[in-house]
């Protein structure tokens, strides 16, 4: 059989640590981090304990290692205000808000095909 020299692999070795798709999924993937980020594409700006609210059934340890994560691999900014009691918002940074239309492909994906 000849190889379709068009066809252009997800990954050419998947076990390696530059295949695009893997490194993809090891920032968003996981059962919490696309919810989180749905939450604040939606709302813009989102404190925690709306996120806490919106994303039913995460614990709070949960939530609070996802959004550390999410802040050190740029997805997500975070704005602690100096007053009592703390307030801390989130928002997507450029690099989360480019993979946004991303999803939403996957997400019409799912509508049609699931």
């Amino acid at each position: 059989m000849a190889k379709n020299l068009e066809h252009e692999p997800l990954c050419d070795d998947l076990a390696g640590e530059d295949c695009g798709l893997k490194k993809v999924l090891n920032i968003v993937g996981g059962k919490w981090k696309i919810m989180i980020l749905c939450v604040i594409d939606k709302e813009g700006t989102v404190r925690y304990g709306n996120l806490r609210r919106e994303v039913f059934g995460i614990t709070n340890t949960m939530l609070a290692n996802s959004l550390k994560e999410m802040e050190n691999d740029g997805l997500v900014d975070r704005k602690q205000y100096d007053e009592m009691p703390v307030r801390v918002e989130y928002s997507l940074t450029d690099k989360a808000k480019s993979i946004v239309p991303i999803l939403l492909q996957l997400k019409r994906w799912g509508e049609e095909n699931l």
